[in-house]
């Protein structure tokens, strides 16, 4: 069982027992997103800015055969420094391996939630979720598992939206299909991560955090199984404007394909290539948004604060 795997810091136990707001937190962004120091920057960034909510963070990750909820500041630093490759990536399909191997293993979207849901914790920031990758309808079929997570996890998930190298429209047709509500706070566009706007509506949207919590209140108490997606522009002085993240997407999507860079390797790849097309200034935006959801993870995670033995079950 998942909850025999569990090892949740006790500051984060006491949050839970006491009824007091969480957000969890992915490591990915530490170990395969961000070179070092900028990646302790970020994940210092996220968890400062989630407490400066009144809510508490708890980062994922797994070491020892053990799923982490929470990381102090010596188990931050150590999955910041490992040498690369050291660390495994852990999604659905390889939280077993990842647990197994007994060594470092950093949490994707899909594994985050796992972890997080199975402590109790219903809030957790990101900064875009995965999705439906461009070919994959009717070709290569390549779909992130985050996808499947959100509609099979009852949690909040807060993004800047799907990743901008993706197949948008078909990434929310999928989470329509699996019944996963999208949301958009404070404009009717669906963010576009490194833009404010993906250039597409929003399924549905909302004025504010109070109005997203209310949201996510009645989906979770409602016991349909699923998650439901809430999406945050980035901040407006970091955002890159609409057509040149287009561009740059564009641009670095037909580099991998001429350069035959497929499978995982390929996000990672597109990611830099974006970094190196907007001269970082699509580093900017992303570290901007991923410490922007975490404070609003908090916020949303306070508003849904409902006191000392209750939660977010269904009755």
């Amino acid at each position: 069982m998942i909850s025999d795997r569990l090892d949740i810091q006790p500051e984060v136990l006491a949050a839970l027992a006491d009824g007091r707001p969480v957000v969890a937190l992915e490591s990915t962004l530490i170990s395969h997103g961000l070179p070092y120091p900028k990646n302790l920057e970020v994940a210092n960034a996220s968890e400062a800015a989630v407490r400066a909510t009144g809510a508490i963070p708890a980062t994922v990750a797994i070491h020892g055969g053990r799923l982490m909820i929470g990381l102090d500041e010596a188990a931050l630093l150590a999955l910041a420094t490992a040498p690369a490759g050291s660390v495994r990536k852990a999604a659905r399909p390889s939280l077993a391996a990842a647990i197994a191997d007994g060594g470092w293993a950093a949490t994707t979207v899909s594994a985050t939630m796992i972890a997080a849901y199975a402590a109790g914790i219903r809030v957790f920031a990101t900064g875009g979720i995965g999705g439906v990758h461009r070919g994959a309808v009717g070709g290569t079929f390549d779909i992130s598992s985050d996808l499947e997570e959100l509609g099979r996890t009852a949690m909040a998930v807060v993004c800047a939206g799907p990743k901008a190298i993706l197949d948008v429209p078909a990434t929310l047709e999928y989470l329509e299909t699996r019944g996963v509500p999208v949301v958009a706070i404070g404009q009717a566009d669906l963010p576009g991560f490194y833009a404010r706007s993906a250039g597409i509506v929003a399924p549905s949207s909302v004025a504010d955090v109070a109005a997203a919590a209310s949201l996510v209140d009645t989906h979770l108490r409602l016991g349909l199984g699923g998650g439901i997606l809430v999406c945050v522009p980035v901040p407006e002085a970091e955002a890159l404007p609409s057509d040149i993240a287009k561009a740059a997407v564009e641009r670095a999507i037909a580099d991998a394909s001429a350069g035959g860079v497929v499978g995982p390797a390929l996000t990672p790849w597109l990611l830099a290539r974006i970094a190196v097309l907007t001269d970082g200034a699509s580093i900017r935006a992303n570290t901007a948004l991923i410490v922007n959801d975490a404070r609003v993870a908090g916020e949303l995670a306070a508003e849904l604060s409902v006191g000392p033995g209750t939660d977010l079950t269904p009755a």
